[in-house]
């Protein structure tokens, strides 16, 4: 993941509303969300629901099909994690282990 990358991705996370919404779509997983549940779940008005999943789109932190199911990118989130954790711990191997849930979407995906 290049420094631009990462910048976009963070900056895409970087608001209330977007951080809910990116983690109602952790939580449901590879089944992915319709708008309607996004915004129930997310507690993010229905009307500015487009808005918010606008900017994880286009930092490829979330997917989407025409017929509107969200999907967080498990790998890209991977690759944003990874790349924050390669300078942790002066360059050596961190004990920070993945959750459970992390682990087991990486081994599906």
């Amino acid at each position: 993941m290049e420094n631009n990358d990462v910048v976009r991705a963070l900056a895409a996370l970087a608001q209330a509303s977007r951080l809910q919404v990116f983690r109602a779509l952790l939580v449901a997983g590879h089944t992915g969300l319709v708008p309607g549940v996004i915004a129930e779940t997310s507690e993010a008005a229905a009307a500015t629901l487009s808005f918010h999943l606008k900017e994880p789109v286009h930092a490829g932190l979330v997917s989407y099909e025409r017929s509107l199911i969200y999907r967080a990118d498990f790998s890209q989130m991977q690759a944003l994690l990874a790349y924050l954790r390669s300078h942790c711990c002066e360059g050596g191997t961190c004990d920070v282990a993945l959750p459970p849930f992390c682990q087991s979407a990486m081994e599906t995906a």
